[in-house]
């Protein structure tokens, strides 16, 4: 099978389509053929040697978890999943998946059926993105009808859907964003919108229970102030910083790190909600997987709206 393999950490260049052996299901996985890998910033945070490279280990690795396909097989006592199902997940996150291949291998419970409405391509945007947002808004955090949640980088892959699925649970969504995406973002359930680049920002922003920064960088410490006595923020790109949880214990806070993990079963919520058209899936720009070190390039702007794709097969 084709894969994009790197045998040493750094720029795109690492990047090179190459030919692997291809995986063989062990009892519960099922075999995926990959028609569309989804690209996220922790790809090319692990590429240059940051982001999951601790847990992947010393090169030679294939990077990407999110992937849309077919299953072509699958192993002893698996009865979710059949040959021929399209199906979409995030396998073994944080360890090595190999989504930018033509195969994977994974048990099928980290899968679930593509959602009816979306091409491969859009089925591979979602999963690692997705999940972040519900597991942060849903599982972490618990929100409320009612309550008022900022989300920061909003236009971004987690943030579109964190704004959607904001609305979704009945909250105000506050959502921090460049002028050009204001209006979209309100199409998708913002109730406010606010231009990051502004001096200041932050002290247009009041009152929130809920803080979800996809930002870091020591944003999350300006936005302590946007918080209610004992809100709670969840910093995602670099963790809690002693700093922000100090900040946030003078309020009576919660600051919480996070890492999204493989959820089948939410996945399958998701994808009932996408069916129903109560979330939309924003794909920048697709790519072939021979050009992954260009999509790369395109991510590190940190300028596109929704995520990014890699065209795997059919």
């Amino acid at each position: 099978m084709r894969a994009v393999v790197q045998h040493r950490l750094g720029g795109g260049e690492v990047l090179a389509v190459e030919t692997l052996p291809r995986p063989v299901p062990l009892p519960t996985e099922v075999l995926v053929r990959v028609h569309a890998a989804g690209v996220n910033p922790v790809d090319w945070k692990t590429r240059q040697g940051h982001g999951m490279a601790g847990v992947l280990g010393e090169p030679p690795f294939v990077l990407g978890w999110d992937v849309a396909g077919v299953v072509e097989e699958v192993g002893f006592g698996v009865t979710t999943l059949a040959v021929g199902d399209r199906v979409f997940g995030m396998p073994w996150f944080p360890r090595a998946a190999g989504g930018y291949a033509e195969y994977v291998t994974a048990p099928a419970r980290q899968f679930t059926h593509s959602p009816t409405s979306l091409s491969d391509a859009q089925a591979a945007a979602v999963p690692l993105a997705a999940l972040t947002a519900w597991q942060i808004l849903v599982d972490t955090l618990h929100v409320q009808p009612g309550q008022r949640v900022l989300i920061t980088a909003a236009a971004g892959g987690v943030g579109h859907f964190a704004v959607q699925f904001a609305r979704h649970l009945g909250a105000h969504v506050v959502a921090t964003a460049s002028t050009a995406n204001h209006e979209w973002l309100r199409e998708l359930g913002a109730n406010e919108v606010v231009d990051y680049h502004e001096a200041g920002y932050e002290s247009l922003i009041e009152d929130v229970d809920s803080v979800v920064d996809l930002v870091g960088g020591g944003e999350d410490l300006r936005l302590v102030a946007t918080l209610r006595e004992g809100g709670s923020i969840v910093a995602v790109p670099g963790g809690v910083s002693e700093a922000l949880a100090a900040a946030v214990e003078t309020i009576g806070g919660r600051a919480s790190a996070f890492l999204v993990e493989p959820d089948g079963a939410a996945l399958a919520r998701i994808a009932e909600l996408i069916d129903a058209g109560d979330v939309r899936v924003e794909v920048a720009r697709t790519f072939p997987l021979e050009q992954a070190a260009a999509a790369h390039a395109l991510g590190e702007t940190n300028r596109t709206r929704g995520k990014i794709v890699l065209a795997v097969g059919s």
